[in-house]
């Protein structure tokens, strides 16, 4: 639809304009610092830095990021391209920014205020008058709506599907908007806008946005890119006329003068570049460099430290999909008992140095995460109409994965599945297990698309054997295996599903009943639950946190019992190797290190 601007509101300032808003309809709120999920922000109205920030952290020197592949883009915003993330941040801005300490909270950046009511059917953001783009050009009204309409029509699939549910968008006056959600059944949506980035209408080719461009985009941020080296480096320079430097959400913040984002296309080239100093940090991922690379010269003077950083989101975990829309994965006893067979123990010990560790949970060392916990009075409220979908042991927080004796051969889990294989129709006639209905075999394919995967569907194929199972395992590309994975044209998948601290809408994108129907969607293993639906609802509904948590949990004991997945490995920290000439606070964010915190040491 077309976007209304009105004109500036007369003689009547904000604070009059909230006043008879409220007067007209009570249940409006006033206009506040700050926004939560459920229920409060945390921090109050004037606070003077986020905790996991340095106040007096000095300005000044260059950090130079070593990051992997490469980019032909500088527009973030598009499909199209390999873009440089880090434009949105550094140089375009939101109209707030997001507290790391909260589960979702967000505090006023471009705008000073937001202003919506209990059933979030309206959100109103106020701009500070001072804010500015990196030409000059004051940051208004008009900049925000033409942001709405250029991202929902041009911008990536995320943005046209949450700001086509606005139903209108107006202007107040010149540093007020107002966007009606009436219809959107979204408490989320508010805070989805709040993070809308905004973009200059004066400096944007509407007719060229969606292609890809090497040129500088004008952003409000703190700071300009300042040189590009097509497919190598891009270098982003603070900009000392950065409107916002002061305020509390950027106190301790963005401390570089110059920041340089290099490309490596090799992974043992970027390591090799990183131990001869070429950049100041990197995130290790790779649990063998991390066991046994970082032993060179650097590391034994103590100019490069190691560091483990905990945080309190999901950890990032790695499953074993079964597409239960085939018949061999029809039945959970079958995949009960071929979860049993995946020997981690073994796979940690020989692979990975026992470095990983293993949860069944889709929320794995967050407090979202129901294994080992017995239900809550409010969990039970929530699943006492689907209660014979829960397991019992499930349910009091007794259930755990099994642990085996790490030799590759435990007799005691081989038993118990094979006694779940007996009771689902399967008998171990000679050393081949077959369907008692019909004398087939039992067979399936794993799909890898990376030599890493293909490593573990080998050794779990190799435990198999045992059962009289001999799966095939099939290598394919990427371009292949997403082809397939899209399709929902498999057996089984490795995959991941990177959770945060505040799960919203796209749970049902992952296991919601239509999403089974329909390709293109992540509910890759065919979830097709009304209780799931009901408990992604219910977390959808809530006001408070508890309750809000109880909801996820519920959830995620769901998912559990139906055994759905195989749990591979969680990563229960962040790796880090840091050349001491770059400090970071000693405290960490609830969702681990910010680069944008760190300094150089003088």
């Amino acid at each position: 639809m077309r976007w209304a601007a009105v004109g500036i509101v007369g003689a009547m300032g904000l604070a009059s304009l909230s006043q008879a808003l409220a007067q007209s309809a009570p249940n409006l709120t006033p206009p506040r610092h700050g926004i939560s999920m459920h229920g409060q922000p945390a921090l109050p109205e004037g606070f003077d830095h986020f905790a996991y920030a340095n106040p007096d952290a000095p300005k000044g020197g260059r950090l130079v990021e070593g990051l992997p592949g490469t980019f032909d883009s500088l527009n973030p915003l598009i499909v199209k391209g390999l873009a440089v993330q880090q434009i949105r941040g550094y140089v375009i801005e939101s109209l707030m920014a997001r507290g790391n300490d909260e589960p979702f909270a967000l505090y006023g950046l471009l705008a000073d205020t937001i202003e919506t009511n209990d059933a979030r059917d309206y959100v109103a953001f106020h701009l500070r008058p001072e804010a500015k783009f990196s030409d000059g050009h004051p940051v208004t009204a008009e900049d925000v709506l033409f942001s709405l309409d250029l991202l929902k029509t041009h911008g990536r699939p995320n943005h046209r599907l949450y700001y086509s549910k606005v139903t209108n968008a107006e202007a107040l006056d010149q540093h007020t908007v107002r966007f009606e959600l009436k219809g959107a059944n979204d408490r989320e949506l508010p805070l989805i806008l709040g993070l809308m980035p905004i973009l200059p209408k004066h400096a944007v080719d509407v007719a060229t946005f969606e292609e890809t461009s090497s040129a500088a985009p004008v952003g409000s941020g703190p700071y300009k890119v300042t040189e590009v080296k097509p497919g190598a480096s891009v270098t982003l320079t603070r900009d000392a006329h950065y409107w916002g430097r002061d305020l509390a959400v950027n106190r301790g913040l963005w401390n570089f003068d110059e920041i340089r984002l290099d490309f490596y296309r090799d992974a043992n080239t970027s390591f090799e570049a990183f131990k001869r100093g070429l950049y100041d940090f990197r995130v290790e991922i790779e649990p063998l460099r991390w066991h046994s690379g970082y032993d060179f010269a650097a590391v034994g003077n103590g100019q490069v430290i190691k560091e483990t950083v905990a945080d309190g989101a999901p950890q990032p975990s790695d499953f074993l999909v079964f597409n239960t829309r085939r018949d061999v994965f029809a039945d959970v006893r079958v995949r009960e008992a071929l979860t049993l067979l995946f020997d981690f123990e073994w796979i940690n010990a020989n692979y990975f140095f026992d470095l990983y560790r293993r949860s069944p949970s889709y929320f794995a060392g967050s407090e979202l995460s129901a294994y080992t916990l017995p239900e809550s009075e409010r969990e039970q409220s929530l699943l006492a109409p689907y209660a014979s979908e829960v397991r019992p042991d499930i349910a009091d927080g007794s259930f755990r994965l099994p642990i085996s004796d790490a030799t590759g051969r435990d007799r005691e889990t081989l038993r118990h599945a094979l006694r779940l294989f007996a009771d689902a129709g399967y008998d171990l006639t000679g050393n081949v297990l077959r369907s008692r209905a019909d004398g087939k075999p039992f067979t399936f394919e794993i799909l890898v698309t990376t030599r890493d995967q293909e490593r573990i569907a080998l050794a779990y194929a190799a435990a198999l054997k045992r059962a009289g199972i001999e799966p095939s395992v099939r290598l394919t590309d990427a371009v292949q295996f997403d082809q397939r994975r899209l399709a929902f044209d498999f057996d089984m998948i490795e995959n991941r599903w990177d959770q945060s601290l505040s799960p919203g809408n796209e749970q049902y994108f992952y296991f919601g009943m239509k999403a089974a129907e329909n390709q293109g969607t992540r509910n890759y293993m065919g979830v097709k639950s009304i209780a799931v639906d009901a408990m992604i609802a219910a977390m959808l509904e809530t006001r408070e946190r508890s309750d809000f948590v109880a909801a996820v949990r519920a959830l995620d004991r769901l998912l559990m019992s139906g055994f759905y997945a195989i749990p591979v490995f969680n990563v229960p920290d962040q790796w880090i190797g840091r050349w001491t000439r770059i400090e970071r606070p000693k405290k960490s964010s609830l969702i681990g290190h910010l680069l944008e915190t760190w300094w150089r040491r003088p």
